[in-house]
């Protein structure tokens, strides 16, 4: 069975990135002391945006999970 997390993201961002088209990108989320636990590398990432869109727009494979300050994000 393939394992997959469905990360909700912002049309202003996703419009951002799909102008660059980087080869990676950097999705944060606040969370405190909270340790993103939901995938393994190379497990699918997937992008939806808000409402009223609703709909995937781009995913990858994760690679790894940091907690770091808020002024480094």
């Amino acid at each position: 069975m393939v394992k997959l997390f469905v990360a909700i993201t912002d049309c202003s961002w996703f419009d951002r990135l799909s102008l660059e088209k980087p080869e990676e990108v950097n999705f944060w989320q606040p969370s405190g002391q909270n340790t993103f636990r939901a995938l393994a590398p190379e497990e699918l990432l997937l992008f939806k945006l808000h409402a009223p869109a609703n709909v995937i727009v781009g995913g990858g494979a994760f690679s790894h999970s940091s907690n770091i300050p808020l002024s480094m994000a």
